[in-house]
């Protein structure tokens, strides 16, 4: 307990505390093993990057939509900077998000056809 620790302490006893990572806090987002790699990334060893042609393939299908990268954003559950790395190339591509684009935007960003209007089909279950 808080008081335990406190006594402990005044009488000038060794005492170990650890902070527990994230604790108590709801986080969605959990760290995978690749930041470890991203930390020793070099010119030789990186991640692949969204092409400059998917970036502006999702500019040019969000600007044809009247969207803004904060409209976008919000439309597809993520942060207006995760859509900002996008569009400009930063971004390490995730499935999830670029399929949520792509739903957004209507226009194809994986495979062959990049920037090919999206085919909407009945979807099979």
């Amino acid at each position: 307990s808080p008081q335990a620790i406190l006594a402990a302490q005044r009488r000038g006893e060794d005492v170990e505390t650890s902070k527990k990572w994230a604790a108590g806090q709801n986080k969605q987002h959990f760290i995978t093993k690749n930041t470890a790699k991203l930390d020793r990334e070099t010119e030789e060893l990186h991640h692949d990057r969204v092409p400059l042609e998917v970036g502006k393939v999702i500019q040019q299908g969000r600007q044809s939509k009247g969207m803004t990268q904060k409209d976008l954003a919000t439309k597809i559950n993520e942060k207006p900077q995760v859509i900002a790395d996008y569009e400009s190339g930063r971004a390490i591509p995730n499935n999830q998000v670029m399929g949520k684009i792509e739903r957004a935007i209507g226009l194809k960003l994986r495979g062959k056809d990049i920037g090919k209007p999206l085919e909407t089909g009945p979807k099979g279950k």
